[in-house]
């Protein structure tokens, strides 16, 4: 069977990606907001205490290291004393310098400056200080600045700092799920009735329950498009109930006129054929609009459908239709399939596959293939392509072996249309290795399809 009038059944739909939700999205930004916030005005405060710290301290080591010298040269026998608390200077004469190296052996390769010290003492305790350094050829003036205090304060500062962060975190997210409560509170009441209308034909307006905010618009946007689909739904409705009534007239007369000729006695056997042949036609329309009126709906009809019935007339309309073509159509396999669907619809699906089985098989055959759940229509056709293949269901869509034929695409996808409304399943591929041809399978597992005993 060559694919032309349609493609593919639809592919199942990639899974959506996951999105959060708005009131997360909201809660979320509350608190990376109030975490971000804090943390930077903690590292800021830090930072701006350490600086401060720094030049204050090294400020008052430069003055006092001058004053230091200063008092050492007015009386050179004794250490100056210092005059601020938690200091300690020392003088370093040159006949001292290699006992500075043994004693101090980190002050002796420091050169002028403000140097920063730390370490821990013989108890394990650490210290930390900051050294001011000045070095003359004969004297080398040193002096220490106890920092050890300031660290643990500094310590202390930074749990304070942590702690607020962690605070004010927590403090964002309440703020941020109850901000998300109050903004997404008219939004969920808005989704919460559009289910509530789900399924209703006359689906009652919305705007009237929200003020007019933007939400109160979204409503009243809605309502709009409702109405405006509504009356397009219920416009295609009658439409299509104006032209199954005014289309079963025609065809209720052409069936009746064919029966009364049928009636005859004395009709030759080509215009009994040809009078058959009609009567074949009159019921494929009549199938087809009753069919194509269901869909319209998305109804399924009432009824139960004998397979093996309903295929071997669909073979014998289209052998009567062949006109010296060599292609053999057969029936194959075991009978007594029944299914929970009308007639109409069986022969609209199945007859699709057939037809385009015989149309696009100049030579060999058909075999329409009875499976205990399904049929499948094999045929020695040119096969069809992978492109083919994956888009044979698609409506308007006239596959590679289509070339001049008539035909708008839409015979498989209305066999698709059906399958989806009946829970039935559809598939071509080609056939095994080293066979010409496409297998079409319809499988009635999921409409069902009951076994009788024929």
């Amino acid at each position: 069977m060559a694919p032309t009038d349609g493609v593919q059944a639809p592919a199942a739909r990639n899974p959506r990606r996951f999105r959060r939700r708005l009131r997360t999205r909201i809660i979320l930004s509350f608190l990376l907001l109030g975490t971000g916030l804090t943390a930077l005005f903690a590292f800021l405060t830090d930072y701006s205490r350490q600086r401060v710290e720094s030049q204050l301290v090294e400020d008052v080591m430069n003055r006092n290291i001058d004053e230091f010298a200063r008092r050492f040269y007015v009386d050179p026998s004794r250490n100056p004393d210092i005059p601020v608390q938690q200091m300690y200077g020392r003088v370093v004469r040159r006949a001292d310098f290699e006992q500075l190296r043994v004693d101090e052996p980190d002050w002796y390769e420091l050169p002028d400056g403000i140097h920063n010290i730390t370490g821990k003492d013989p108890n394990g305790e650490a210290f930390a200080y900051k050294l001011a350094v000045r070095k003359t050829p004969d004297e080398w003036f040193f002096l220490a600045y106890d920092m050890t205090q300031t660290l643990r304060g500094e310590a202390q500062l930074k749990r304070a700092l942590y702690l607020s962060i962690l605070l004010f975190s927590g403090l964002s997210l309440v703020i941020g799920w109850w901000s998300a409560s109050r903004v997404m509170r008219p939004v969920t009441e808005l989704a919460a009735r559009l289910r509530a209308y789900r399924g209703s034909s006359h689906p009652r307006r919305l705007a009237t329950h929200f003020p007019e905010d933007e939400v109160g618009q979204l409503a009243e946007t809605l309502d709009d498009y409702a109405l405006r689909l509504t009356e397009v739904v219920q416009r295609d409705r009658e439409f299509n109930a104006d032209v199954s009534h005014e289309l079963r007239t025609p065809l209720a007369v052409i069936k009746g006129a064919v029966e009364l000729l049928l009636s005859r006695p004395d009709l030759d056997e080509r215009t009994r054929a040809r009078l058959q042949r009609i009567q074949r036609a009159e019921q494929q329309c009549s199938d087809l609009i009753g069919s194509l009126l269901l869909l319209s709906r998305n109804e399924r009809g009432q009824g139960r459908s004998d397979v093996a019935k309903v295929a071997e007339q669909l073979l014998d309309s289209h052998r009567a239709q062949l006109g010296g073509k060599p292609l053999e159509l057969r029936l194959a396999g075991e009978p007594g399939l029944v299914i929970d669907a009308p007639e109409a619809a069986l022969s609209v699906a199945l007859g699709n596959l057939i037809g385009n089985a015989v149309k696009y098989t100049p030579q060999g055959e058909v075999l329409v293939q009875l499976l205990p759940d399904g049929v499948q229509v094999l045929d020695t056709g040119p096969g069809l392509s992978e492109e083919d293949a994956a888009r044979l269901f698609q409506r308007g869509y006239r596959g590679t072996h289509a070339g001049h034929s008539q035909g708008a695409g839409i015979g498989l996808s209305i066999v698709g249309r059906l399958c989806d409304l009946y829970g039935w399943d559809v598939g071509v591929r080609p056939r095994g290795e080293g066979q010409h041809g496409v297998v079409a399978t319809l499988s009635f597992g999921g409409g069902g399809a009951t076994a009788s005993a024929g």
